[in-house]
């Protein structure tokens, strides 16, 4: 029913610029030595990247499908031990937007997060844009950090707010 679905609390977007970013090749090198590929999803690997997206991260599983309609995929993921550990997108909800991004709370603080979004942003440099939409944002500290992304002052709103139900049993 409509009433169970909480209301989403708003979040800012914010600003990357993709002329300054880090590389990302020494940590993606980094954690390959460790066992995990952060590298671009192939398409015949749609099912599995959605169904990891779906089982873990539900509210994002359309925009993890959305991302296997771009050629190549708008989707980056960590494998480690042939198994997905994270994902990011970039272009799904709108173009030259990042997001949605996720990984699994047992792999965090390892630096998969930050890989997957730097290599998403260089995807988008590579398209020629100067600045990326990281929307609706979570950890602006993370973002900061990692890119010195700014906060989109009045973007609390953004583009999903007005979103539908789930559906249930009505």
């Amino acid at each position: 029913m409509a009433a169970d679905w909480p209301e989403l609390t708003p979040v800012p977007d914010m600003l990357a610029r993709l002329y300054d970013l880090p590389p990302s090749a020494p940590e993606t090198a980094r954690l390959a030595g460790e066992g995990v590929v952060c590298r671009r999803a192939e398409a015949y690997e749609r099912s599995q990247v959605t169904a990891f997206a779906a089982r873990h991260f539900p509210h994002w599983r359309d925009e993890a499908e959305a991302a296997f309609h771009n050629t190549p995929p708008g989707i980056f993921i960590a494998v480690e031990n042939r198994a997905v550990q994270g994902f990011a997108c970039y272009n799904v909800t709108r173009p030259d937007y990042f997001g949605p991004t996720g990984v699994l709370e047992s792999q965090r603080g390892r630096g998969i997060g930050r890989v997957l979004l730097l290599q998403c942003l260089e995807a988008l440099a590579a398209e020629g844009y100067a600045y990326a939409i990281i929307g609706g944002v979570g950890p602006a500290e993370f973002y900061e950090r990692a890119v010195g992304a700014t906060l989109i002052p009045g973007s609390e709103k953004g583009i999903y707010r007005n979103r539908l139900a789930p559906e249930g049993p009505a």
